[in-house]
């Protein structure tokens, strides 16, 4: 993560004065964010199927463990877990003792049980409880088919074993997800009750949620006594109310990203990478795309260093394979494709196409991504690859890519929760062609061999390594134009302490974040 501090003119610390002490610095002690653009669809946990739905359940509620906002994994309601059995791996979570809920409800293993049954259950509708299917018997459970699940058990209320289908060594990340968090029996969703660090106290919907602080929380209470979560729909508005210090995070629309750079500011600008891969996906089992060689010149046609200046403002690194270089398992010293028209251009004679191809590149109706496919219109064109771009709305575009129906199409991913392997299973395993989102049809026996022991491998460094030998496999046989890793940039206040912009969603709870108070000397505390 790279900090760059800027200077924001202090013409918006004056209009402060409603609400300031010396020098701008808020009198209030409630925190204001202002990254969520729409309401969350919801407060239950069951139900988090979006970015703002997932950010609030993190506030109120826990799960057995939490991602950090560099996006490691801590213990959470569980102190800590051993891991046993080959074939059949078994979980044994130790939970904390003395934890309460916010009404003063004994927290207790049965919890657990109750919370993730109540997510996997067939009644509750629209849910994804994906991360929760990996525990044996849940898929049973989850169509009905049993009425418990079978690999669940407490033998006491600080004790949780948990039974899994087949070895899964990131499944303590999965327990990270909003939807494995812990809810109390009789959960009120227009009223959540959890353990986590802030209490619910007021949602006006499409303007704002309110929390307070819990001062029993059992890792320490906050330091800030109060958070806002401001929903505000345009990014304009946004940016006005960060600039007269109303909020104190602004995530920064990539329009203005020039314009807060290059202005001389005293707000702080932070630049976080995130988990986020914008590609072009080949259909390897297409006409002349079925050939390596071709889809490396693809590869090198392109100028992905101009895209990224030019269009998206400087905001990503350039990709050298699909793992994004805060995760482990990247290979951070490969170099991306070197853009090299004549190699190109070698490439595909000795495919036996010296006189170029004709492709399609299907985008769906987002306007970057627009302009990205016209740009690479014209250098596929310099190196002889004839393409035609086929505009469709995005859900057609998807579809159409999903049934094998496009030559290449852009597109991006973003990922669930912070591990290599949701980028090399899902995008490349053979086993998720088409629907499972492997939309280059992509099958490499090597890779899926390398992957699969990566899933089930327990010891994150060699899973690491796994993760490292499989990427390379798929960057020498490019089912994929690898673009670029977007990165947020963030905006934050002078003022505020203890903020880290969180490479996941919501691996920041605000724990530490705080309003600085001028010092007798000039400076903040």
């Amino acid at each position: 993560m790279t900090i760059r501090w800027k200077r924001l003119g202090m013409f918006f610390f004056w209009a402060l004065a409603g609400g300031c002490g010396d020098a701008g610095t808020p009198t209030r002690r409630t925190l204001v964010d202002s990254r969520d653009n729409y309401d969350p669809r919801s407060l239950d946990p069951a139900l988090s199927t979006d970015v703002p739905t997932g950010r609030a359940v993190a506030y109120v509620f826990d799960g057995l463990t939490r991602f950090t906002p560099e996006a490691g994994v801590q213990p959470g309601l569980a102190e800590r877990w051993e891991l046993s059995g080959d074939g059949q791996p078994i979980y044994q979570f130790h939970l904390r003792r003395g934890v309460t809920f916010h009404d003063g409800t004994p927290f207790v293993a049965g919890h657990v049980i109750a919370s993730w049954e109540r997510a996997l259950a067939p009644s509750t509708k629209g849910g994804r409880a994906e991360p929760l299917l990996p525990i044996l018997g849940a898929r049973d459970f989850a169509a009905g088919r049993a009425t418990t699940i079978s690999g669940l058990r407490s033998p006491d209320d600080s004790t949780l074993i948990v039974a899994l289908e087949q070895p899964l060594g990131i499944f303590p990340k999965l327990l990270a997800m909003p939807v494995a968090s812990v809810v109390p029996a009789n959960l009120r969703p227009d009223h959540p009750v959890g353990t986590g660090p802030w209490r619910f106290v007021e949602w006006k919907h499409d303007d704002y949620l309110l929390f307070a602080r819990n001062d029993s929380y059992w890792a320490g209470a906050p330091k800030a006594d109060s958070l806002r979560a401001r929903i505000i729909a345009e990014p304009s508005t946004a940016v006005a109310e960060f600039e007269s210090g109303t909020v104190d995070v602004l995530l920064v629309p990539p329009g203005d990203t020039r314009r807060w750079e290059g202005t001389a500011n005293q707000a702080v600008m932070m630049s976080v990478p995130a988990l986020q891969l914008v590609y072009i996906a080949i259909n390897t089992t297409r006409g002349p795309l079925a050939d390596p060689r071709v889809r490396r010149a693809i590869n090198l046609a392109i100028d992905r260093r101009q895209i990224v200046d030019r269009l998206i403002s400087g905001r990503g690194r350039l990709a050298a394979g699909v793992i994004p270089p805060s995760l482990g398992g990247a290979d951070t010293a490969r170099a991306a494709y070197a853009f090299d028209v004549a190699g190109a251009k070698q490439l595909l004679a000795d495919a036996g196409h010296a006189s170029g191809i004709d492709v399609e590149l299907w985008i769906g109706s987002n306007p970057t991504y627009g302009r990205i496919a016209e740009s690479v219109q014209g250098y596929l064109a310099a190196a002889g690859i004839r393409t035609r771009i086929v505009q469709r709305e995005s859900a057609a575009a998807r579809e159409a890519s999903r049934n094998g129906q496009t030559d290449m199409f852009l597109k991006d991913w973003y990922a669930d929760y912070p591990d290599a392997e949701n980028f090399l299973y899902p995008l490349l395993h053979s086993a998720n062609k088409g629907l499972g989102g492997n939309v280059s049809f992509f099958a490499n026996p090597d890779f899926d061999r390398l992957v699969m022991r990566a899933r089930a491998e327990p010891e994150e460094r060699t899973r690491n390594t796994l993760y490292r030998q499989a990427d390379s496999i798929a960057f020498i046989q490019a089912p994929m134009v690898f673009l670029y890793f977007y990165n947020e940039l963030y905006a934050v206040q002078p003022w505020l302490r203890g903020f880290t912009p969180p490479v996941i969603f919501n691996g920041q709870r605000w724990l530490s974040a705080s309003i600085g108070r001028r010092t007798s000397d000039g400076g903040m505390k």
